[in-house]
């Protein structure tokens, strides 16, 4: 008889976790999180872009593309 070629996975340890998250798993979304809440929360310096926005260029560029 042959070793199976897909062996069963281990049992996860009961009473905790059997992972370990990196230190960045969670900090990523918490210094995000907070970034996010003080764009929120301090409104009074966003400005408007100067300028055509880059979508309209890009739209531009893509219709010229398209009709050559």
């Amino acid at each position: 008889m042959s070793a199976p070629l897909y062996p069963r996975p281990r049992q996860a340890a009961r009473g905790g976790a059997g992972t370990r998250l990196p230190w960045w798993a969670l900090a990523l979304p918490v210094l995000t999180f907070l970034v996010l809440l003080l764009m929120m929360l301090n409104p009074s310096q966003a400005r408007a872009a100067a300028g055509e926005p880059v979508l309209a260029h890009f739209l531009d560029w893509a219709r010229h593309l398209t009709l050559r």
